[in-house]
């Protein structure tokens, strides 16, 4: 999540969002626009973890079905 914070576009771009982490790059190299691209990029880690465990739970609940 540090890495979200230091670098947004960069961290957004490994995780597979690649024109969302343009955009967040472009607006990070304005100094003003570095607080809100570092938020928009530690909500987007947070999604992408709330989905991760969101599949893993379906996958057990399939799985105690069979």
């Amino acid at each position: 999540m540090l890495f979200a914070i230091l670098l947004p576009g960069i961290s957004m771009i490994f995780r597979g969002h690649v024109l969302k982490g343009i955009l967040c790059g472009i607006l990070h190299l304005t100094l003003i626009g570095w607080i809100p691209a570092a938020i928009w990029a530690v909500a987007s880690y947070r999604e992408d973890q709330a989905e991760k465990r969101h599949r893993e739970t379906l996958q057990v609940l399939q799985q105690q079905r069979q």
